[in-house]
């Protein structure tokens, strides 16, 4: 599921028909999709969401974006306290700067030459830096491992 995410000048700017839309592909949607997957799901099963590092540090451009990944960490704590005596694992990923198609799609070339060279790497992360934190959420090595998020961000420490 791709997310949704629309530059927009701060608070005074906001336009409300991009943020209802923001919050109904990156929040709604997780509830209809896990609502529909968890009668399937089995004990040691996992559901892992994706979340943001813009939950957790806030950019002013970014205000309803950053809400909806916020959400997401709250739905997947929440979700842990649902479906984990019931064997089934809840994580997140919280990626940093990644290079993505979003990106170029999203931001100006300006921005686009900048990213992701404020991380302690100097530079964005690949798509493939961040699979493996979904690979390993998903096999029995986390099996003891549910409620958690994990920061893939080039080195910046965040606490959750």
């Amino acid at each position: 599921m791709q997310g949704e995410q629309h530059v927009q000048q701060g608070i005074r700017n906001l336009d409300m028909e991009k943020t209802e839309r923001t919050f109904q592909t990156n929040v709604l949607a997780m509830f209809y999709i896990t609502q529909a997957a968890v009668k399937y799901m089995e004990p040691g099963d996992s559901i892992i969401n994706t979340t943001s590092v813009v939950a957790y540090e806030g950019r002013k451009y970014l205000i309803d974006y950053g809400a909806t990944k916020g959400a997401i960490v709250g739905f997947t704590r929440s979700l842990n306290d649902d479906l984990a005596p019931d064997g089934i694992h809840v994580n997140a990923v919280a990626p940093g700067p990644i290079w993505t198609p979003l990106i170029p799609a999203t931001f100006g070339e300006e921005h686009v030459a900048e990213f992701g060279k404020s991380t302690h790497m100097g530079r964005p992360g690949q798509p493939s830096e961040v699979a493996p934190a979904y690979v390993f959420l998903a096999s029995k090595d986390a099996s003891y491992i549910s409620g958690q998020v994990i920061h893939v961000n080039g080195g910046e420490a965040v606490a959750s």
